[in-house]
Parts: structure tokens; sequence; C-alpha cells
């Protein structure tokens, strides 16, 4: 019993010392949640450009998914531990941006794809993270532009914004040919009740790995529904397909042991129809990483961001995504994912997220590793996504409600969400203004939710008599201290 204390409040401890043991396997958590999402954006682009299956440069992707994984985990070692001002030492997991598959997508359509193209997109994001980086650098004089009610307001966007990613793996994943079916229902909801029962039915470390019991839990009902259920089906055109939650042992058996991976497998190019449109979205990039280490850090560690960790926080945003260009890999933010893991489990252990991104760094060098990963069904995946998930969105309402909830700010997140969020989600309202305005604000509802957010902060008056309040208490506290160091 007395371990198991122990082992609770070193969880719970950014800098507590956890045996490998005990953190290992809550490091394997977090790569569970975010493997899948960390290489899709990357097969989505190099599909885009005409570098996928099929295609003379298939080997070439292989190569940087590969790299996309080492990546992570060096960015991740980064953010937790710091170098100088760069890493918030903050308990975040980074991986590779979603949130720039549209304007990378528009730029490929603009330069006709190829590997031209991508260099483009490299060069772009070499240039882009460099200017995040200085971004970084300044944001404490910017911070009086992100008060509770805005990163507040940006968290819960995010959450909003990940419900339907959850449920579309929790079906099997929206493109997968039984997406829906019973059978990815079933697994998907296997795994939930199973995380449920572990997280509150028992307690300490057992407690604290729940999602990854479930997630293997998941594995296991999947390699026996293999051997008592139909692996393939046919569809109303009569294409045999392979079943979402069918574990594919072939990918494990194929991947090698042991393969270095390679700096710059493709050249960058600097061209202005990339650099303008990705330079912008490393902007906003910039205002996720604040909500999402704003939404971590109340969701796990109880309080607000210091100023020097979200500055930490963003130029390793920032930095870490000029480092992944170099080895051809998309821009590496923070994973919301994970920032929802945190927020459920509340384990915030700096030696347990670490141990998660040298698992991700032997991945990079072991794709056999990578490959077991991978064949992960969406459907397991999804029974606990649409839990973490949910809870940013907790996270997000918790940030909001830190002050009370007056007329100025029930305006703020009521237009930001309303009118900024909407229109991001009904991306069609924006089809006839300026590409520059439907890149920045018709992709996601968190960048037009934050722009609105923000925007408010500033135009809307503040009430007088709150102003006086702080006014008055600020007052107080400097005469206490001042009467402190006179003593």
């Amino acid at each position: 019993m007395k371990d198991t204390k122990v082992l609770s409040g070193t969880a719970y401890s950014f800098e507590g010392k956890m045996p490998l043991r005990q953190a290992i396997p809550l490091g394997l958590q977090h790569v569970l949640a975010m493997f899948v999402g960390n290489l899709t954006p990357l097969l989505i682009i190099t599909g885009a450009c005409g570098l996928g299956v099929g295609s003379e440069f298939a080997d070439l992707q292989v190569s940087l998914l590969q790299n996309a994984m080492l990546v992570a985990g060096l960015v991740t070692l980064l953010q937790l531990f710091a170098i100088g001002p760069v890493g918030g030492k903050v308990p975040i997991i980074m991986g590779t941006s979603s949130g720039f598959i549209g304007v990378f997508n528009s730029v490929v359509a603009n330069m006709g794809g190829g590997v031209i193209a991508y260099g483009a997109i490299m060069g772009a994001s070499i240039i882009g993270g460099l200017m995040e980086g200085v971004l970084g650098f300044f944001l404490k004089p910017l911070r009086r532009f992100f008060p509770p009610v805005v990163t507040g307001t940006v968290v819960l966007s995010i959450g909003l914004s990940l419900i339907s990613v959850g449920i579309g793996s929790f079906g099997g994943g929206s493109g997968a040919a039984d997406y829906g079916s019973i059978e990815n229902l079933l697994l998907a909801t296997f795994v939930l009740v199973v995380i449920l029962i572990v997280k509150h039915g028992t307690k300490g470390f057992t407690s604290t790995s729940s999602i990854l019991i479930g997630i293997i839990a998941g594995y296991i009902v999947a390699f026996i529904m293999g051997f008592v259920l139909p692996t393939t089906g046919v569809t109303a055109d009569g294409v045999e397909y392979t079943k979402a939650w069918v574990l594919n042992w072939d990918k494990v058996a194929s991947a090698n042991w042991f393969e270095i991976p390679k700096l710059m497998p493709v050249k960058p190019v600097f061209d202005m129809r990339a650099i303008a449109p990705v330079m912008i979205m490393f902007i906003v990039t910039a205002v996720e990483t604040v909500g999402d280490i704003s939404g971590v850090m109340v969701g796990g560690v109880g309080r607000e961001a210091t100023d020097k960790e979200l500055s930490g926080g963003v130029m390793c945003d920032g930095l870490g995504s000029s480092l992944a260009a170099l080895f051809g890999v998309l821009p590496n933010t923070s994973f919301s994912q994970n920032v929802g893991l945190v927020a459920m489990t509340k384990v915030v252990n700096r030696i347990a997220l670490a141990s998660g991104a040298v698992f991700l760094i032997l991945c990079g060098l072991i794709p056999k590793l990578g490959a077991l990963i991978s064949i992960m069904p969406q459907s397991v995946l999804g029974g606990a996504a649409v839990m973490m998930f949910s809870s940013i969105i907790v996270s997000g309402i918790q940030l909001i409600t830190k002050e009370p909830l007056d007329a100025r700010r029930l305006s703020i997140v009521s237009v930001a969400l309303g009118v900024g969020y909407g229109m991001g989600v009904s991306p069609a309202i924006l089809a006839h203004t300026p590409q520059a305005v439907q890149l920045m604000f018709g992709e996601s509802g968190i960048v037009p939710a934050a722009f609105v957010a923000i925007l408010l902060n500033i135009i809307l008056p503040k009430d007088k008599a709150e102003e006086t309040v702080k006014e008055v208490v600020s007052e107080e506290a400097a005469t206490i201290k001042e009467k402190a160091v006179t003593k």
C-alpha cells in the first residue's frame, strides 16, 4: 500500500523521480494516443504530392515516416528538459501537426505536386519555424493578450475540434469501407468500458495506466476477432476489402529491425508561393500552442502556465518545426490528444513522458516497433480518444471559469465560439472571401475562435468596478510586501 502512495505522488509531480518499470508504461500510453496522428498528416501530404504508395518515391515516403517518429521524440525531449530558453519544461508531447494540412494542400495545388512542391513545403517550414521561435522569445510582453478567458476559449475550441476526430476513429476511421460497422463500434465500446473500469475500479499505478491497459485489451480482442469473424467484406460495387479492425501482421513482419534515418531526404526549396501562407499558419500555431500549454497546466498541474513556460514552449514549437523540416518532416507542434490524456490521468511526471519520447526515437531507429503500433485498429484508438478529447473541453471550461463569468467574458466566449468556431467548421461560408482568409480561417475552428477571442478581449471595455478592485488588491499586496521587507 505504501508503494502505491509513493507512486501516486511521483506520477503527479513533474520533476519527481520515477523508476523506469513504472515510467515506461505511462509513457507508452502517450505514444499510443498520438502515434497514428503523428503519421497521418505526412501520409496525406506525400500522397497529394504523388510520393505515396505505387509511385517511384514510395521508399522516400517510408523514410519520411521513420523520420517523423524520430523527430517527434527528439522535440518532445527538448520540450520536457529545455536547452537554454528553448523548451517550456511542461508535460507536453510533440508531434507532426495536422493543422497545416489545408495550407499544404493549397501549396501542392498551386505548385503542381511532385518533389519540388514537397521541397517548397520544407523550405517554408524552416523559415516559418524560425519566425515562431522569435515570436516565442518576445511572448512575455504579449501575454496580456492571453488572459484565462482567451486561452480557455482556445483550449475549448481545440477540444471541440477533436471530438469529431475521436468519433471518426470510434467508428473505425472515417475513410474505412466498414466505417460504423457493429464490429468497430463494439470494439471501441469495449476499450472505453475497460478504461472506465480500470480507471475507477483500481488505484495507484493500475488506475493511471488505464488508457494503456484499455488499448492492449483492444489489441487482444481484435486478434481474437480475426479467428472467429470474417476479416473481409464486399462493397456495394462488388469490391472486396479488409475490415478496419483487422491487425495487419504482414506489415510488422516486413519491417526492418534497424535503419538509420536520413538527414535532408528532400532538398528544401524556398518559394514565396509556399512561404507566405505557411508563415501565417505558424502564427496561428503559436496561439494553439499557448492554448495547449495552458490546458495541460490547468488540467494536469492545477495552475496557470507561467510566462517562461509559454515562451519556452512556443520557441520549442517553432525551432522544433525547423529541425523537423531538415529531416523532411512536416512541422512539429504540441499534440492536443496528449493534452487530453494528461487532463484525464493527471500524470505529469517528466520521466514518464520522456520514456514515451525515447520509445518514439526507438521507433524511428527500429521500424518493426513502429509497425507494431501503426497496425492499431482505429476503433481501438477511438475507444480511448473520445474520453481524452472530452477532457480537453473540461480543461477549457475550467480556464474560462477561473474568473467570474461576467457579461464581458460571456460575450467573448459566446461570440468566439458562435461566430469564430462556427465559421471554421462551416468553411463554405468563406467561399467568396480572399484565399488568404480561407487559408487562415476555413480549415479549423480553432483559428477563427482564437482570433475573435483575442480581438474582443482588446476592444470590449472592462468593468470599472472590476478594475478598481484589481487596483486595490495590487496596492494591498504591495503594502504587505513592503512591510515584510521592512521587518
